[in-house]
């Protein structure tokens, strides 16, 4: 396919034009986890295809382009081409000014698609995300820990594991999102999280 086709997102999202935006979210979520169950990857296309259908704005501005063309499709080069063309035409802000997790992070970047995927799944993640790894305490364990030996030896680096956890558990208890705890994980530990997240929903849905 050529370099310079126009991306068909509503093909690659398995949609309807007249798709509603809960529609858009279900299929960016079974779209999302079909190469997972084989590769353990998140699809770069599709969470440029939900990223830009899920938002009114950025959905009319690409309604707009969609309808002069004739050279549509699911190439993944064309999503690619797509970006570096065109992006200067969305908005990277949420509503309320705040920055989504999937945002581009520089002009004619795609969006993150680990961001996109852990802002969508985000209520299927979090239980996962806990059950591989509480971050924060973790973090805080590990730091506490390092204090407390350099401090006072061994029984200092227990006493201060302990209060590096409960350091750590307050920060997390503050609120840091799902998705910025999910992009710091290793390769082996999003890899479990992926597989048992596309288990939970693809499962129940075959």
């Amino acid at each position: 396919m050529s370099s310079s086709s126009f991306p068909d997102y509503y093909k690659i999202l398995s949609l309807s034009k007249t798709a509603t935006a809960e529609e858009v979210k279900q299929a960016y979520r079974k779209e999302s986890l079909k190469p997972i169950t084989e590769a353990l990857t998140i699809s770069q296309t599709v969470a440029d295809a939900y990223y830009v259908l899920s938002d009114p704005t950025r959905r009319r501005e690409y309604d707009a382009l969609y309808n002069s063309r004739r050279n549509r499709s699911d190439d993944p080069a064309s999503s690619s081409d797509f970006f570096s063309q065109f992006s200067g035409m969305f908005g990277s802000a949420a509503p309320g000014g705040q920055a989504s997790p999937g945002a581009p992070g520089a002009p004619g970047a795609q969006p993150n698609a680990e961001g996109v995927f852990a802002d969508v799944f985000e209520e299927l993640l979090r239980p996962e995300v806990d059950r591989i790894v509480p971050w924060w305490s973790w973090v805080g364990t590990v730091s506490g820990a390092g204090l407390g030996f350099i401090v006072a030896n061994v029984p200092g680096l227990m006493v201060g594991a302990v209060a590096g956890n409960r350091l750590g558990a307050i920060r997390d208890a503050k609120g840091k999102s799902v998705a910025a705890v999910f992009a710091q994980l290793g390769g082996n530990q999003k890899a479990e999280i992926l597989r048992a997240l596309a288990l939970k929903v693809l499962g129940s849905a075959l």
